[in-house]
């Protein structure tokens, strides 16, 4: 009978990694030979231009409310209803579009 042989076994038998992980290099640019980073400028001037914007939303939600003595009809003003939520909106969307901003290069 032939003898099996298993990975156990044998010439398959497997020997443990001595050798240390290579260690990690921060990414760099091929052109350049500088460090790549995640967001270039324009990316955080449009990440802070998206961030006001939802503070303006926000600013444009503040309002006196009513109160046990006095109903307070602006609470439901087109303002603080309708035009407010859709600046915030408009501010989160830009927001995450200044985060896929790219700049393309010309050199390509």
């Amino acid at each position: 009978m032939a003898k099996k042989t298993t990975p156990s076994s044998g010439k398959y038998r497997k020997t443990p990694v001595t050798a240390a992980p290579a260690e990690a290099e921060p990414a760099t640019d091929m052109v350049s030979g500088r460090k790549a980073m995640a967001f270039s400028k324009i990316n955080y001037i449009l990440l802070i231009i998206g961030f006001v914007i939802i503070i303006a939303g926000f600013l444009l939600m503040v309002g006196g409310s009513s109160t046990t003595e006095g109903y307070e009809p602006d609470i439901f003003s087109v303002r603080r209803t309708k035009v407010a939520p859709m600046v915030c909106l408009f501010g989160f969307l830009f927001m995450v579009v200044a985060i896929l901003y790219h700049k393309k290069d010309k050199n390509k």
